[in-house]
């Protein structure tokens, strides 16, 4: 189809969970699965039109809201905003990093820069 949506991959088979010898789930997966969390997207796919960080290579972080997603963790994120860490060398004095923020009405993200999605942090 010519629309970008996600499509919901194929559920793992039903084999023992790695790390657990007898195959059998500990209590501790419990939440998971009465969230219907089978597979690791299946995380991304409870945050679909949720706000999200995205914490991406080159010192890049994003919050937004996700509207869409791949199996590539491609992401169509809006209402973000984006801060980037600079580093600012001055012959003869020590680095310091700068912070840069702006805004982005919607911004397509690339997954092979992702490298960590997130429900963003409650400020207090």
């Amino acid at each position: 189809s010519s629309t970008y949506q996600h499509e919901a991959p194929a559920p793992f088979a039903a084999t023992p969970r790695a790390g657990c010898r007898s195959g059998r789930r500990g209590s501790r997966f419990s939440a998971m699965e009465a969230l219907n969390i089978e597979e690791p997207l299946d995380l991304i796919r409870l945050s679909l039109d949720e706000r999200v960080f995205v914490k991406c290579r080159g010192d890049r972080e994003l919050r937004g809201r996700l509207h869409a997603y791949d199996q590539h963790l491609n992401m169509v994120l809006s209402e973000v905003e984006e801060v980037s860490s600079v580093k600012e060398e001055v012959p003869g004095k020590e680095p310091t990093t700068k912070q840069i923020r702006r805004g982005i009405e919607m911004v397509f993200v690339r997954g092979d820069s992702v490298i960590l999605v997130s429900p963003p942090l409650k400020s207090a």
